[in-house]
């Protein structure tokens, strides 16, 4: 995949922690970081500051507040969230067509205010932790898993929207089908040395950049680990290999 500084650009970090604190003490223990996921729940506890944080030291910023309600609000929240200058945002594409594309106009419209570049506005086809039976059984979606992701991100491009968040074993259908122009960004990557905790479609880092994804969100193999640095590294260095 070539050189150690275009393998760091696609892996993104979850700044998944609870408080400021812990937040800037992760970003300053891994300094090599050029992106970082920033949540529901950090965002929750300390709002915009952390994406202050991050910006003072040149990082870019995956915004990933999962947008999910009727397309005014929709389009309200994404008109303020470009303001901040942020680089990826999040949608849920079953928020539907309506609001899928009044979030796009507003977060235009929000970032022209602002004078900032605007966001790429990417929606979630299915959130990694839901497994082809959940999706059946819980959700009774009447479709197979790899299928419901295809509408759901088809759904997206024809709305405009830039990408799409998928698990990495839907990346290969996606790319193939929607494209190369159009962004994937794949959480659900576990190395072979960490835990798969709640996610359900997982690969290696190696396999999803293979499958198709543009950027990967890698967050407690890294960031719960006894030495992040050394963690981060490993990842690193494996991504390297790939051709």
């Amino acid at each position: 995949m070539g050189n150690r500084e275009q393998v760091e650009q696609r892996v993104i970090v979850a700044l998944d922690v609870p408080d400021e604190q812990a937040a800037i003490a992760l970003i300053d223990q891994l300094p090599q970081v050029v992106w970082w996921k920033v949540g529901l729940e950090l965002f929750t506890s300390i709002g915009p500051k952390i994406l202050e944080v991050l910006k003072s030291r040149q990082k870019r910023i995956f915004l990933d507040l999962k947008f999910d309600d009727i397309p005014n609000t929709v389009a309200g929240a994404c008109r303020s969230a470009a303001t901040y200058g942020v680089d990826l945002l999040t949608i849920h594409a079953t928020a539907g067509r309506d609001a899928l594309k009044a979030a796009t106009e507003a977060a235009q419209e929000g970032a022209a205010k602002a004078g900032v570049q605007p966001p790429k506005l990417i929606a979630i086809t299915l959130l990694t932790s839901i497994s082809a039976r959940q999706l059946a059984f819980d959700l009774k979606i009447p479709l197979e898993l790899p299928e419901y992701a295809l509408e759901m991100a088809l759904l997206a491009q024809e709305s405009g929207l830039d990408g799409v968040v998928c698990s990495p074993q839907e990346a290969a259908q996606l790319r193939q089908t929607c494209g190369n122009d159009f962004l994937l960004v794949c959480p659900g990557v576990r190395p072979t040395w960490a835990d798969k905790g709640d996610q359900k479609r997982s690969l290696t880092p190696a396999q999803a950049i293979i499958a198709g994804a543009d950027y990967l969100v890698i967050g407690r193999p890294i960031t719960t680990a006894t030495e992040p640095e050394l963690a981060w590294k490993r990842i690193s260095e494996e991504l390297t290999t790939v051709t």
